[in-house]
């Protein structure tokens, strides 16, 4: 088994060096016979996201390698399906996705390769924690929580902890060349081509809760609804 990890970014100098140290955390946890690869695709970026990443890389631990392309598509889609036909011909036959402004704890891969252990699965939908509330108005807070399941048979979508098997992935077609809710389209194919999907609490990642988003539709934006809603 070999695990490509792919993580689109723009413009995430302030988060990549934690995303990429906690990545390699969970890949020290995997068995010497599973490798596991790590590539960042950086779409339009104009800050330190490059350099970051490229110092990571020289600091990469031999079990972990990073490496990085770089492209101007400014649409997460084709961003995330560059990253993973690249990683899927280097390889890969499973495919974990996560964002450069997320943090997957240690076990994120090990409990991955439990579930497939388990009961063969073609694909993985994990769940979000949020990592601060802090500058968030209480009323969002009990909003979402009352809105989020936490458990086994969720059905959350989150392209920040996503996992499919290489060859579901390519016979479906990849993700789609869309700006926003290219995840929620790749489940779908998944699930009308009849592959195995499993919804796990099991498999987690702490995303941020910034209200900037660089999705016109994704994660940071519902929030920033839902904060409008719930401020005083």
């Amino acid at each position: 088994m070999k695990i490509g990890i792919v993580i689109p970014a723009h413009n995430e100098a302030t988060t990549i060096t934690n995303c990429l140290a906690a990545v390699q955390a969970a890949i020290e946890q995997l068995p010497s016979t599973i490798m596991a690869t790590v590539l960042v695709v950086l779409d339009s970026c104009s800050d330190d996201t490059l350099a970051l990443v490229q110092s990571a890389r020289d600091e990469r631990n031999e079990r972990g390698d990073i490496d990085y392309l770089c492209c101007d598509y400014q649409c997460v889609g084709q961003v995330r399906d560059l990253g993973i036909r690249h990683a899927i011909a280097s390889g890969a036959t499973w495919i974990a996705c996560t964002d450069a402004d997320s943090v997957v704890p240690p076990d994120w891969l090990i409990q991955q390769v439990a579930h497939i252990k388990d009961q063969p699965t073609d694909m993985i939908c994990g769940v979000v924690s949020v990592d601060s509330w802090a500058h968030l108005a209480p009323k969002t807070r009990q909003a979402y929580v009352s809105h989020y399941q936490d458990m086994m048979g969720h059905r959350h979508i989150h392209g920040a902890n996503l996992s499919f098997s290489s060859e579901a992935y390519l016979a479906i077609g990849g993700f789609a060349p869309l700006p926003c809710h290219e995840d929620v389209d790749l489940v779908k194919k998944f699930e009308t081509q009849g592959y195995t999907i499993t919804w796990s609490n099991r498999v987690r990642v702490i995303t941020s809760s910034r209200l900037q988003a660089r999705a016109t539709e994704g994660f940071a934006a519902f929030l920033a609804d839902l904060e409008t809603i719930n401020s005083p």
